[in-house]
């Protein structure tokens, strides 16, 4: 890749930066319930044993000259067990205190790991840091770069490589630093990534150019002992205990109309269920869902609508705050080296948008509205330690992940805050105004703290985790068809009075408007539910 002299430095920091500091949670973490293997510090992937290491010695720093961004620091892990071995460097970016982990692995089974033939140096930085890629001998693929600070070639004793049959391909992930000659400082995860997928991220980095993808030269893990899923995931009593642990309090804006409800209050408030050809002898459903048609796919021939009476159809839309309970998805993730627990909130009603062109606010008439909103926020957490390590925030038809440095906590607890936007119910984790699309235009998402939210820990249910048999799903889990109707109003005509309503230069802004609009706000059907969505098996966009 070459050096990079005339952008770089590596010069020691004269001011504080937050990655000198370690992050450490409000509250330390309790003494789980006992289990079988979950939090016991080791997994066994197959013949090779992995531990997660949290404490690192810092190599050396880099950063832009003349750049805003502080860089990136990177790290060896220490404190290593007896009998593992380093198999990878950590990187961070500067911005966010200390927190992070690589893996290191123990052969217990004969030829699992090996050390590697040479080195290849990726990138020198300023004389003063170096990025090696190890060279394996055949058969053996590398998880990790080496990093120095001095041009010397490290031993070949400092790392070892994993047998390709405990390999699998990895990815570019998250943006660590950008520099100049299109190289690029990127975290790493496994390509294939879901419920099922045996990928395990070492928790390393990846140097990548425009020249020369590296990235394909190195490899993440595999868990081959995947279908003993019990010797690492947690049994139902510590699902609940993490539940209380870590669980979120989600706020909701001051205006905000439409709350959530469970499904149980929603059922039993006259809603109806619809087939085609049936129309007008629709069915109303039972409280716990249960004369629902079960499974299949959704094939368009039934859908859940309001109830007739106008009163109780605007009364249902505006849900029940004080019966609202939220549903908990516990599936493995990353080669079930990590559990994800999927926090899933039912609204009845999905309110209208509003769009922000310049300086002016313009309500999207009824573009926007549709029954039945299901949303969702998720919790990864390792299954090395109980650690939450990340939180995704759903946000229309995407999301954001958020490391837990970056999360709010409530009142010296460990259960973070989250925030529902007005009306369209995306959730954030801080609050004021997103804008999707440009600063000129695009559409709001507002979120503000309120006296009305939602503690996710005082009332739930967990409706699925496939590897407990106690846990039953509920018949509306799997429901496949639409929990709402197709919009009555015409997208059409609603754009045709935003536009009629503007004039001048804002008549262009509203046709750029019209471009960049999320999606989903041209729905015309109502939205399917929970076990219906990629991620619902598949991994978070």
């Amino acid at each position: 890749m070459g050096n990079i002299l005339c952008c770089i430095t590596t010069t020691k920091q004269t001011k504080n930066l937050s990655i000198d500091k370690q992050f450490k949670f409000p509250s330390p973490l309790p003494s789980w319930p006992a289990g079988e293997g979950f939090a016991s510090g080791t997994i066994d992937l197959g013949g090779l044993q992995v531990c997660q290491i949290t404490s690192f010695n810092n190599i050396v720093s880099i950063s832009k000259i003349g750049s805003d961004d502080n860089g990136v620091t990177f790290f060896e892990p220490r404190s290593i067990p007896d009998g593992f071995s380093m198999l990878g460097c950590y990187c961070q970016s500067n911005d966010t205190p200390l927190f992070g982990w690589v893996l290191a692995g123990r052969d217990v089974s004969g030829g699992t790991l090996a050390n590697p033939v040479d080195y290849t140096l990726v990138l020198s930085v300023n004389d003063s840091c170096y990025i090696w890629l190890p060279t394996p001998t055949d058969g053996y693929s590398a998880v990790g770069y080496i990093v120095t600070s001095s041009s010397q070639k490290p031993s070949t004793d400092k790392i070892m490589c994993v047998r390709n049959d405990l390999t699998d391909e990895c990815e570019s992930d998250a943006l660590l630093f950008d520099a100049d000659n299109s190289v690029n400082v990127y975290s790493s995860r496994p390509k294939t990534r879901g419920a099922q997928a045996l990928g395990v991220s070492v928790g390393t980095f990846i140097i990548e150019d425009e020249n020369n993808t590296s990235y394909s030269l190195l490899s993440c893990l595999k868990n081959n002992n995947f279908d003993t899923l019990s010797s690492t995931m947690p049994n139902l009593t510590q699902i609940e205990a993490l539940i209380q642990e870590y669980s979120p309090r989600i706020y909701f804006h001051p205006d905000e109309t439409y709350l959530p409800s469970s499904t149980t209050w929603y059922f039993s408030n006259g809603v109806l269920l619809y087939h085609v050809g049936d129309e007008s002898s629709p069915i109303r459903v039972e409280p716990s869902g249960s004369n629902l048609p079960q499974g299949g796919s959704d094939d368009e021939t039934y859908w859940l609508d309001l109830p007739v009476d106008e009163t109780e159809k605007e009364r249902v839309k505006k849900g029940d705050l004080e019966s609202s309970e939220v549903y908990i998805h516990v599936k493995p993730m990353l080669g079930a080296t990590f559990t994800d627990i999927v926090i899933w909130v039912f609204y009845p009603f999905n309110g209208p948008a509003t769009a922000k062109i310049g300086l002016i606010d313009v309500p999207l008439g009824r573009i926007g509205e549709h029954v039945g909103d299901w949303e969702h926020v998720t919790l990864r957490i390792s299954n090395f330690n109980s650690v939450l390590y990340r939180v995704y925030f759903s946000e229309h038809s995407g999301g954001t992940w958020v490391d837990t440095p970056s999360l709010e906590f409530q009142n010296g607890t460990n259960n973070f805050i989250g925030y529902s936007s007005l009306h369209g119910h995306a959730t954030y984790s801080a609050p004021g105004v997103v804008l999707q699309g440009t600063d000129v235009v695009g559409l709001r998402n507002d979120t503000a703290k309120s006296n009305m939210f939602l503690d996710v820990g005082s009332k739930y249910s967990i409706v699925s985790a496939e590897y407990i048999s106690s846990v039953i799903e509920p018949p509306w889990l799997n429901y496949a068809r639409k929990w709402g109707p197709q919009v009555t109003y015409e997208i059409g005509v609603e754009l045709e009075k935003l536009e009629a309503s503007s004039t001048g230069i804002i008549e262009s802004l509203v046709e750029e408007l019209l471009v960049i609009l999320p999606s989903e706000i041209y729905e015309e059907d109502g939205p399917t539910g929970p076990k219906m969505k990629d991620y619902w098996y598949g991994d978070e966009r």
